[in-house]
């Protein structure tokens, strides 16, 4: 046997084995490459998931704000609805011809406490401040006027009371202020 037919078996034997080789990478790179594939899609999957479920937390998070402001008022209407009662019970009285000045007084003042009670359930408070001290951030000075035996600066009357609703200032108290 010559050289070259002991080297030709030899030489097949290596490009089969090569061909067997490439055809093995080739095979993990395609299973490689479906795997790939197949996560990909997985997370795309996921990534749409996620967009659906963050536009109806959107969606519900807009509903319930609608909601929010269209009954953030239900519970001070229901504070007023006996106020409204009164005040037509007070007018009905007051039309009939054996209605007194003293009973509608009377009926006017119980309204009116009622009235303070109930918006005061609701933060809402007077600033009355006659006798205090002046104090600019609660008070607006109308005018001023000399008094016997209160101190310079001090609130002698309140023409039209002030409100504050949960701490924070709505209208400041209008006062005479003594000199």
């Amino acid at each position: 046997m010559s050289n070259e037919e002991i080297e030709k078996p030899e030489v097949e034997a290596n490009e089969q084995a090569e061909t067997e080789a490439s055809s093995e990478t080739e095979k993990t790179t395609e299973q490689l490459l479906e795997e790939a594939q197949q996560q990909a899609e997985e997370n795309w999957n996921q990534v749409l998931l996620a967009r659906a479920d963050l536009e109806n937390v959107r969606r519900r998070h807009a509903r319930d704000l609608e909601n929010a402001h269209k009954h953030a008022l239900d519970k001070f209407v229901n504070e007023l609805l006996p106020i409204c009662d009164s005040l037509e019970l007070g007018l009905n009285a007051a039309k009939s011809e054996s209605a007194s000045l003293e009973a509608v007084r009377d009926g006017m003042s119980m309204t009116m406490k009622m009235l303070l009670d109930n918006i005061g359930k609701l933060g809402l408070e007077q600033v009355d401040p006659v006798g205090q001290p002046f104090d600019p951030e609660l008070h607006q000075a109308v005018s001023m006027q000399p008094a016997d035996g209160i101190e310079a600066n001090h609130v002698i009357s309140v023409m039209q009371k002030g409100y504050s609703f949960n701490g924070r200032l709505l209208r400041p108290a209008m006062v005479v202020v003594s000199q």
